[in-house]
């Protein structure tokens, strides 16, 4: 595929999604797109461009994870959750990635995602304590590539080159992408932990979603979609980290929350309704507001429960250690509220 000449929508086709008012001050806004599906994948509200390509980022995980499933990887339990991570690195986490490494048959070294300190404080006081150093197992994306290094011994395929575009695997994890979003992948890049990452629509990745979070209730769906679905919402802390805003969405509201880097969100809920946000800006501290309050004004989720979590996952306006401010609703998503 090219590598140039593709970019996301401008400026001037995005709305404002989101403000940060300080001291009764308007300081910042973020402005973006999002879109919100039924369940039989119309468009129930539309906010700025929602045809033009984003990348996706690790919003993107869940069917990066069902390829590796669909190459015969037997993933059970939170190791499905954690090929969908974007986790904080905890002690937890790294050892259910030390556990899928040693069924692979593979070692931690052999995992292509960078070296990092963990974000979980704890584990990274025990690494510093411990003088292990940076570790590929604290790596956000750790668990995927766990998951595509196990694809490889699974089938026989080349470990070394399991990043390159034309790898089986990442043949399949292309053609799992286009068949849940329906629609071809506009662009192919490099994610930041190495892995290819794909460019579509916030239509086509919220149709992506939404297939995904029926498929356990769905007798025509792939079994390997609704054990990626469970495993998500059983294991909610594997996927982000106890305390973290998608891990705090899933456990008390049971919707499917997945982030991706740059400002991207998606959430489903078990009915198919779902909703795609991507802040122009790449700053993510807005979207679970604004995606959370999206599926609320189509009636897709309980509002007191929403509210509830929203109080927990919106970051504070601080001055002086005091709040002063708050994240608040654009004018392009509070209007709907009226």
């Amino acid at each position: 595929m090219p590598l140039s000449s593709h970019e996301t929508f401008s400026v001037e086709s995005a709305v404002e999604l989101a403000v940060i008012e300080r001291s009764g001050f308007i300081e910042s806004r973020h402005i973006g797109s999002a879109v919100v599906l039924s369940g039989d994948g119309s468009v129930v509200t539309e906010l700025g461009d929602i045809t033009s390509p984003i990348y996706a980022r690790s919003a993107l995980k869940p069917f990066q994870a069902l390829a590796a499933m669909q190459s015969g990887v037997p993933l059970r339990g939170a190791q499905v959750a954690l090929a969908c991570a974007s986790h904080v690195g905890s002690l937890d986490h790294m050892d259910v990635v030390e556990g899928m490494l040693k069924s692979a048959g593979v070692r931690e070294e052999q995992l292509q995602c960078p070296s990092a300190w963990p974000q979980d404080e704890v584990a990274r006081n025990w690494l510093v304590r411990s003088e292990h150093g940076k570790s590929k197992l604290a790596s956000i994306c750790s668990g995927k590539h766990a998951a595509f290094l196990w694809a490889c011994t699974e089938n026989g395929w080349d470990t070394h080159s399991y990043l390159e575009p034309n790898h089986p695997l990442q043949h399949r994890v292309r053609t799992v992408i286009e068949e849940y979003s329906a629609e071809k992948i506009a662009h192919l890049g490099i994610d930041g932990c190495g892995a290819p990452v794909a460019a579509l629509s916030l239509t086509g990745l919220a149709r992506a979603y939404s297939r995904l979070a029926q498929a356990p209730w769905d007798q025509n769906s792939n079994a390997r979609a609704a054990t990626i679905t469970t495993s998500m919402l059983d294991y909610p802390w594997a996927v982000q980290g106890r305390g973290q805003a998608n891990t705090i969405v899933m456990d008390e509201l049971e919707v499917l929350a997945k982030g991706g880097a740059e400002g991207v969100l998606v959430l489903a809920t078990p009915t198919g309704a779902a909703a795609a946000v991507k802040i122009l800006d790449g700053n993510p501290r807005a979207a679970t507001l604004v995606g959370l309050t999206l599926l609320a004004v189509a009636g897709a989720v309980d509002i007191p429960g929403v509210a509830s979590v929203l109080e927990k996952v919106v970051e504070p306006v601080l001055g002086g250690g005091q709040s002063v401010g708050r994240i608040r609703l654009g004018h392009a998503v509070s209007a709907l509220l009226d």
